[in-house]
């Protein structure tokens, strides 16, 4: 089964651009604003007042998605460029975050340039 990762925020009001598609094509729950839901897994990179998270605390939900994925690998993981996108960060503030992801976690191509395995 593959689950599709998103940036979402902590009040997990899935309302534009991945969170959105999540929501509507991945069965992804409002409401719910980190982890697994449906068959999509929330990242929050934004807070509840829909204000960017700071990448610390991002690092701390990414580090809890990764524990997940390595105690699912029964699972594949689409991860989608978080924060990259209505959060306003670029790929070298986020894809490093990734570099003790399991190989049953497919990152964005662009972010294999910032990911050393």
């Amino acid at each position: 089964m593959t689950i599709f990762v998103f940036g979402s925020n902590t009040a997990g009001r899935h309302g534009k651009g991945a969170a959105l598609e999540a929501r509507r094509v991945w069965g992804a729950k409002y409401g719910i604003g980190e982890g697994l839901t449906g068959n999509a897994y929330a990242i929050p990179t934004k807070d509840d007042q829909l204000q960017t998270r700071s990448l610390a605390l991002i690092q701390l939900s990414v580090q809890m998605f990764i524990d997940f994925a390595t105690a699912n690998p029964q699972l594949s993981f689409f991860v989608t460029a978080i924060g990259c996108g209505l959060a306003g960060y670029q790929p070298n503030d986020i894809a490093p975050m990734f570099k003790h992801a399991p190989s049953n976690c497919e990152l964005p191509k662009g972010w294999r340039d910032w990911v050393t395995f």
